[in-house]
């Protein structure tokens, strides 16, 4: 049924993902120079402006420990996967498309069917998912910097949820179950990921290291205890990206193009993750093969 890839394909795609970590320290100077004005935002927003932002990073929080309220279609996501399964398959099989798609249509995809689909096909329904959702953050960019000042107030909690959201997706796509603790762990750490400078990537990279390679052992209760760290990070690289929204009209592009930016950071980070945990899982398979 699935075309799995061999080992030399997985390693070459690996590199590829190795290269994109490599290449995120050129976002050093950026990210800290991010962290400068949130300090002086710290002491000018409204107070209203702080107690939401308090409120949406709290919510970070409550999704490590239960799943909040973002929790997404399961099966929404699987039916994708099996409907781009059925198009990978038409392609390099020698029957017509019709034939295909009598076989796995009939009956619903499981997760572990899903996880043991071609990358080409988890790539696909990521990618796809990964851009339908940017499309709503630079709308949703553009509606909430048309006030200013005063419509960030919903933009924060919003993107918030588009950036948990996507991730639960990500992880569905590569056969993972974001209803599962040390899974929402994941989905945090690629929030944190996105928003850190050099350091902060190489540590969350480290402490990923045993999702990587497959280890069952991700001690859950030590990590919860640190989300408050990622909360911190989060906040202090939002302040710059939500600086430019505080001038009404001309707060809309800007709206526009952080909520584009900043979607496409969280679901790169959540892709190449998520992807690097399933090829060092094959590759250990592969190894562990007779």
């Amino acid at each position: 049924m699935a075309l799995m890839e061999t080992r030399e394909q997985l390693h070459e795609q690996l590199q590829v993902i190795i290269d994109w970590e490599n290449d995120q320290k050129d976002l050093w100077f950026w990210e800290k120079l991010g962290r400068l004005p949130f300090a002086l935002l710290d002491k000018f927003t409204p107070r209203l402006i702080q107690d939401k932002l308090g409120a949406a990073l709290n919510e970070i929080g409550r999704f490590v420990q239960t799943g909040g309220d973002y929790l997404t279609s399961q099966q929404e996501i699987l039916h994708k996967l099996q409907q781009q399964s059925l198009a990978h398959a038409s392609l390099h099989a020698a029957q017509p498309e019709s034939q295909e798609e009598e076989r796995p249509a009939a009956a619903g995809m499981t997760l572990n069917q899903a996880a043991e689909l071609p990358l080409k096909v988890m790539d696909q329904v990521a990618d796809e998912l990964a851009a339908s959702h940017v499309k709503l953050a630079t709308v949703q960019g553009a509606a909430t910097g048309f006030g200013g000042l005063f419509t960030i107030a919903i933009d924060i909690p919003a993107m918030l949820g588009l950036s948990l959201k996507v991730l639960q997706e990500i992880a569905l796509c590569y056969g993972y179950d974001p209803q599962e603790a040390r899974e929402r762990i994941f989905i945090v750490k690629c929030l944190q990921f996105s928003s850190s400078d050099i350091v902060g990537k190489k540590a969350v990279l480290d402490e990923l290291a045993e999702y990587e390679s497959g280890g069952k052992q991700v001690q859950v209760m030590s990590q919860l205890q640190g989300w408050r760290e990622v909360i911190t990070v989060y906040r202090d690289n939002f302040g710059l990206k939500k600086m430019f929204q505080l001038v009404p009209l001309a707060g809309s592009l800007f709206g526009a193009y952080m909520n584009r930016d900043a979607l496409q950071q969280v679901a790169e980070t959540g892709s190449m993750l998520y992807r690097k945990r399933r090829i060092m899982e094959r590759l250990h398979k592969l190894d562990a093969a007779p």
